[in-house]
């Protein structure tokens, strides 16, 4: 076969990994892309996500860094020469993985830096020294602020999502840490899309760049089906249900448009006995890498996510992804769908799309430039939660709430033997404890009778003057008479 990588040639250290990891043929992207970048030549790549980029670059990088690897402890035979720029710590995270198990076998070093993590492993981790970076754009200016990035000697730079990075509004930050590069460099831009804005920045960084499309820009993969599903917002959460039912799928994900709605969304489906966790930008990192962590390990089956997290997943075999909310830029839910059906799998992407949601779904068709049908799927009538128990059958496994000890059921036949007639509404209204006094009428009390309250005494004639209004003196007056 002319796309095995046995055919690329590559050291035997480099080689041995990629056989251990399981790598027979190339795909498309890599194929294309890995003659070229060992050539030196800067690459302009479209490719959708999950085609297999990482290897695309990161195995002719290596192989074009060996002629650096040496066994000397010392830092400073360990330039940064190659920096991988990411627009997400998942994303980052996953990628430096996938570097490190290629570069098992050398004496090349690799790195990852991102935000949201103590800066002082990852500052003894750069002091050591390190051939490649890995690094989320805003964390590295921390690293290079502080003086524990030195990036004179990077001949080699990787702007990975790159469409990302810009939608995140990394421009700046990108600029910056570009200036701080040789001159004279091999630039490598992949994107899911060439929008105006990835052509005015390839043009900018790089040199004659050779472009490489695998895929029409913001085509999907044509091994996901895409189903979209009309559904009031109330009735979201039994589609859900129905299609994981009715499909038998164990893991997906579910993606909104906001942290808020993320949160609520998960506890939801937690209350419903769907064990699920929630991936959004206020998570802590340490939450986070649990939380991928746990749904890799098949702890979790739902993993509902912002676009935050939309490029940063690179999970294999995931069947399903349901968009929940329809994206409010189009691009997303190219990305979005990107999670299922990775190399060359079938997957599954449902959108569900309530009535305020034309005006985006329009948006879609023109951008992946294909017509879409919205269906209307049959619900169950039924409640989607627990069958409520008979009366006298109560499950042993789950003890009665210590809040209704005491009290009866609203259907309790015992209250037939209480009440004189049939209730209405199953409520009935708690015993008052009536008093004989408040039930007599209002008697006016005796003038001359004192007060029960009052103690007994001698009648005393009380002036009808307050006792605080002092009493007129009476005062006589001698006029003297004229004569």
């Amino acid at each position: 076969m002319t796309d095995s990588f046995s055919n690329l040639s590559l050291a035997p250290t480099l080689a041995r990994a990629v056989a251990e990891m399981g790598y027979e043929s190339m795909t498309p992207i890599q194929a294309q892309a890995i003659p070229v970048v060992l050539t030196g030549q800067d690459v302009m790549g479209a490719a959708q996500t999950g085609t297999g980029k990482t290897a695309a670059f990161s195995l002719p990088l290596l192989q074009r860094l060996l002629k650096h690897e040496n066994p000397s402890t010392s830092p400073a035979r360990h330039p940064v020469r190659a920096l991988v720029l990411l627009p997400t710590r998942e994303l980052a995270d996953q990628v430096a993985q996938q570097i490190k198990m290629y570069a098992k076998y050398t004496q090349l070093r690799s790195a990852v830096v991102f935000g949201g993590m103590d800066m002082k492993p990852q500052t003894l981790e750069l002091k050591k020294g390190v051939e490649v970076l890995v690094a989320t754009p805003g964390r590295l200016l921390d690293h290079i602020e502080a003086k524990n990035a030195v990036l004179n000697q990077v001949e080699y730079v990787v702007l990975d999502e790159a469409d990302r990075m810009l939608d995140i509004g990394f421009l700046p930050d990108l600029q910056r840490i570009l200036s701080y590069l040789p001159k004279q460099r091999t630039t490598l831009l992949f994107s899911a899309t060439f929008s105006p804005e990835i052509k005015r920045l390839a043009g900018s960084y790089l040199q004659n760049p050779i472009t490489i499309e695998v895929a029409r820009p913001n085509e999907t993969a044509s091994t996901v089906e895409q189903r979209f599903y009309a559904a009031q917002d109330d009735d979201k959460r039994r589609v859900i249900r129905k299609v994981l039912t009715d499909r038998g799928i164990k893991q997906a994900f579910i993606f909104v448009n906001s942290k808020l709605g993320c949160g609520r969304l998960a506890r939801s489906l937690e209350r419903e006995g769907l064990r699920t966790a929630a991936l959004h930008g206020d998570k802590s990192q340490d939450e986070r890498l649990k939380a991928l962590e746990a749904f890799k390990q098949g702890e979790v089956d739902l993993l509902v996510c912002t676009d935050v997290a939309a490029r940063g997943l690179d999970i294999k075999d995931v069947p399903a992804v349901f968009n929940f909310d329809v994206p409010f830029n189009a691009e997303d839910y190219v990305h979005r769908i990107g999670r299922t059906g990775r190399a060359g799998a079938s997957g599954l992407a449902v959108t569900l799309v309530s009535p305020s949601d034309t005006r985006l779904v329009g948006d879609i068709e023109k951008l992946i430039k294909k017509k879409l049908e919205v269906e209307t799927l049959q619900l169950d009538t039924r409640p989607t939660g627990p069958a409520p128990e008979k009366w006298g059958e109560r499950s042993e496994d789950r003890p009665r709430s210590r809040a209704y000890e005491g009290r009866r059921r609203e259907h309790d036949p015992r209250d037939a033997l209480d009440a004189p007639h049939e209730r209405r509404g199953g409520f009935r209204p708690a015993p008052i404890n009536r008093d004989p006094f408040f039930e007599k009428p209002y008697e006016a009390p005796a003038a001359d009778v004192a007060p029960s309250w009052e103690p007994s005494g001698p009648k005393v004639v009380r002036s009808a003057i307050s006792a605080n209004i002092k009493p007129k003196r009476k005062v006589a007056a001698l006029f003297k008479s004229g004569d």
